[in-house]
Parts: C-alpha cells; sequence; structure tokens
C-alpha cells in the first residue's frame, strides 16, 4: 500500500498527487491545514516580513473595490449608467438596509461610508474562495478577521467612551443599572467579559469560521471528483462533482450573508455606543 500522496512540504495549497486515484493503492489526500498555507511570494517563512498569496489576494482586492467605486462616482450622472446603478443599489443597500436600520439615520449617517467599505471588503475577500485561480477566501485565515473586528473595537470603545466620559463609558460596557440590587455586582462582571472581550473575539471567528469550513468541503468534495476518477469510482466522481456545483453556490450566498453579519453587528456595537445610558 502506498502512502497518502499529500506533499511533504506543508506550504504547498492543495498539495496532492494527481495522478492518484482510488484503486490505484495510494490513499485519499484529504485536505488539512496545509491547504490553508502558501509559500511567501517574495521573503522567507521564517523572516519578520514576507508575502504571500493571501496578502495579495487582500491587496487586489481592496484595488478591485476602490477601483470599482471609483469608476461608478468619478463622474456621477443624473441618470445614472449601469456601473453607476450597481454601485449606488450596493451602497444604499448598506446605508438604509443595515446602518439605517441599525442605528438610525442621525446617528448612522456618519458611519455609513466606514461600513459601505468594510461590506464590500469582506465580501470581495470572501469571493476569492470561487474565483478560478485564486481560489482562496483570505477571511479563512484568522489574521484578517481578527484585524478587522480589531478596527471595530477600538472605534466602538473610542465612541462608547467619548460619548459618555469615563465613568458613563464603564456604566455603558458594564451594563449598570442600579434598579437590578443586589444581582448588580454579576451582572456588571459578565456584561464586561461579554462586552471587552467575547464580542470581539466572537466577531472575527464568525466570519473565520464560516470561510474555513466552507473552503474545506469544497475541497474535499474537489478533490473527491478528482481521486474518484478510476474504473467504477467515476459514477462516485459525478455526485462529487454535483457537490462541488452545489457547494459552490452555497458558498456565493455565505459569502454575502457573512459580510453582511460582519457588518450588522459592527453597527449593533456602534448602535449600543452612542446609545444613552439608563
Amino acid at each position: 500500500m502506498k502512502e497518502p500522496a499529500v506533499s511533504a512540504d506543508p506550504t504547498q495549497v492543495l498539495a496532492f498527487e494527481t495522478d492518484c486515484h482510488i484503486f490505484d493503492g495510494c490513499g485519499f489526500p484529504a485536505p488539512g491545514l496545509h491547504s490553508f498555507l502558501f509559500k511567501p511570494i517574495l521573503g522567507d517563512m521564517d523572516g519578520a516580513v514576507y508575502f504571500n498569496k493571501t496578502m495579495l489576494l487582500a491587496l487586489l482586492g481592496t484595488v478591485i473595490i476602490v477601483g470599482f467605486f471609483w469608476a461608478a462616482f468619478a463622474k456621477p450622472k443624473l441618470v445614472p449608467g449601469k456601473l453607476q446603478m450597481v454601485a449606488e443599489a450596493g451602497y444604499d443597500f448598506v446605508r438604509r438596509g443595515i446602518v439605517y436600520e441599525t442605528m438610525g439615520k442621525k446617528e448612522g449617517e456618519k458611519y455609513v461610508p466606514f461600513m459601505v467599505t468594510t461590506f464590500f471588503f469582506v465580501w470581495m475577500l470572501n469571493l476569492w474562495s470561487i474565483i478560478p485561480v485564486a481560489q482562496f477566501p483570505v477571511t479563512a485565515v484568522i489574521a484578517y478577521p481578527a484585524g478587522l473586528a480589531l478596527v471595530i473595537y477600538v472605534m466602538w470603545m473610542s465612541v462608547t467612551f467619548k460619548r459618555h466620559g469615563f465613568i458613563g463609558g464603564l456604566k455603558n460596557v458594564t451594563g449598570y443599572d442600579k434598579s437590578l440590587g443586589g444581582i448588580l455586582p454579576l451582572v456588571m462582571l459578565i456584561e464586561f467579559f461579554s462586552n471587552v472581550i467575547i464580542r470581539p473575539f466572537t466577531h472575527a471567528v464568525r466570519l473565520f469560521a464560516n470561510m474555513f469550513a466552507g473552503h474545506t468541503l469544497l475541497l474535499l468534495f474537489t478533490i473527491a471528483s478528482w481521486y474518484l476518477l478510476n474504473g467504477i469510482g467515476i459514477a462516485y466522481a459525478g455526485v462529487s462533482f454535483v457537490m462541488v456545483i452545489v457547494m459552490t453556490a452555497f458558498e456565493l450566498f455565505i459569502q454575502a450573508v457573512q459580510a453582511y453579519v460582519f457588518v450588522l453587528l459592527a453597527c449593533s456595537f456602534l448602535q449600543g455606543a452612542v446609545a444613552e445610558h439608563h
């Protein structure tokens, strides 16, 4: 029996022998953590600075989003063309469907540009998963959702203490309410850990975990489709390929939903920050 045909180099994504099929005496090259690691394009893995595929995709995603809105609104027209119409629809969806619905127009208007940018940036990073050649969701690497969640966390805390002052800010994040009586200290402790520690953690992990799991399933069925292309296994390969198509369509939906949820939660945090404390 041959050993599973997985590359010894853990930095090779989808590292498996293309001539390995079922009944050939080689094990199924299941996806794993090695499928989320990439060799540096510049620099060295052991060095302090390096540039890899996920960084390139994040950079390209930024350029695409900026380029799209620049092209759409550089010369806006009273009667919008197709590109401007699409951009306006996307902008208005985030503004009215997320920001206004969560924070209200008065408080939310100033945050609309940031939330629109965040929504489309996260969506673009997710979309790389189903784009040929790229085929990897950047948000499946925890550093990217964590970095975005950190930016929102800093904004949230800054707005909280700026709006309410130091004492008022502490009351806001600890859920202070003197009417709770004897259980107030317990409630404040729970609220403090929930708001200051757990919320930013779950904000990042929710996006990361969904993209990580979705990409793993896509890899699983894609590799299985190729692995089963041998003898009677061809029939099963067809079923696996159908699952690739189904999972791709489902992933397309989840990518948009996760961008929506990420921004919705950000608006929810800020809404709590600007709300008057009683």
